[in-house]
């Protein structure tokens, strides 16, 4: 499959969440539902986090690093997904579907206030616009408008979190991370779950769920990774930011629901500040102290050099490596190697 369809493909396949979840909301709860989501993930993911772990050292995670995944887990899989389906209670799936976008800006905004990331007008413009999207869409359907687009704003500030934190974990893998995310959280919404309400689902509603789970949040999440492995990370999220668009179509083809003005202008508005924000990135001169650490990386990228005999520079691979103190400027974003802090004489590079 190309890299753009792999993007593309699991853009789709996540944004198909959201009217899958409208309709298993009707035999589960939220917590229920959540549950079963993610562990659906997890038995997806788990077989390819197994082969992942066994390809290279074991290396336990840095206390720093286990925090990060334990907030991950907590906000990211436990709360965030709960306050997603609570709106779906009061408010259209397209609505809530073209809402998810918030989570970009989010994360971006998020990344300035508190990891010491640097975001330009362009940026901040896009945060503003998505804004300004969200309260259009919330505020045309009355009280429970309101109420679901302030719960999806909620769900979309633990997911901004749990980028940053997932992005910084040093030692485990896209695979390995939902997997771990998958397990503890899923199960502890879904003991939550039925420890609320008595499980009233039929075997098929659950079976539904948890295949839903399997496809929307891990399937999904491996088509993700291996598109940005060709396509590099900014044009593979460029792709998958789609899914929200295609979740808000999808919920208006197969569910039957209006598509009203404000719903084309709000979708209209977050395209726009999904662009902006993409648009949004910086130049300077830094430096890169010396560093030893387990990630997944290719040679290609101008800060991994070390030589692996007959493996190509654009292959994807993880292991343990140090980096020796480097001085260079490029444009960049703040990624593993990228978090450090801007002087004032940086400002606006």
């Amino acid at each position: 499959m190309h890299p753009l369809a792999m993007a593309l493909v699991a853009a789709l396949l996540f944004g198909a969440s959201t009217p899958a979840s409208k309709l298993l909301l009707r035999d589960l709860t939220p917590s229920q539902l959540a549950g079963l989501l993610y562990l659906g993930a997890a038995l997806a993911t788990g077989p390819l986090a197994r082969r992942d772990r066994s390809k290279r050292a074991k290396r336990p995670l840095d206390r720093r690093s286990a925090w990060r995944l334990a907030g991950a887990v907590l906000l990211g899989g436990l709360v965030g997904p709960v306050l997603v389906l609570l709106a779906l209670r009061s408010a259209s799936s397209a609505s809530v579907a073209l809402l998810l976008n918030l989570e970009t800006a989010a994360t971006a905004a998020l990344g300035v206030l508190l990891f010491r990331e640097r975001m330009g007008a362009c940026g901040w413009l896009g945060v503003a616009t998505g804004l300004a999207a969200a309260a259009l869409l919330a505020g045309g359907s009355g009280l429970p408008g309101v109420r679901a687009g302030m719960l999806v704003a909620l769900a979309c500030l633990a997911w901004g979190l749990d980028n940053h934190w997932t992005a910084l974990i040093d030692g485990l893998g896209p695979a390995e991370t939902t997997t771990c995310k998958g397990l503890v959280a899923g199960a502890a919404n879904l003991l939550l779950g039925l420890a609320l309400a008595p499980l009233q689902a039929s075997w098929t509603t659950i079976g539904g769920a948890l295949v839903v789970g399997a496809l929307s949040y891990g399937a999904s999440i491996v088509l993700y990774v291996l598109a940005s492995h060709h396509l590099g990370a900014t044009r593979a999220q460029v792709a998958f930011s789609s899914a929200p668009f295609l979740g808000a179509g999808l919920s208006f083809l197969l569910l039957g629901e209006p598509c009203g003005p404000r719903h084309g202008w709000a979708g209209a508005l977050l395209a726009v500040g999904v662009v902006l924000l993409f648009l949004d990135r910086h130049e300077h001169t830094h430096t890169h102290p010396a560093l030893e650490h387990v990630h997944s990386h290719r040679h290609d990228d101008g800060h991994h050099d070390h030589v692996h005999p007959g493996l190509p520079p654009g292959t994807r691979h993880t292991h343990l490596h140090r980096h020796e103190e480097r001085v260079h400027r490029h444009r960049h974003l703040p990624d593993l190697h990228h978090r450090h802090t801007h002087r004032e004489q940086d400002s606006g590079r």
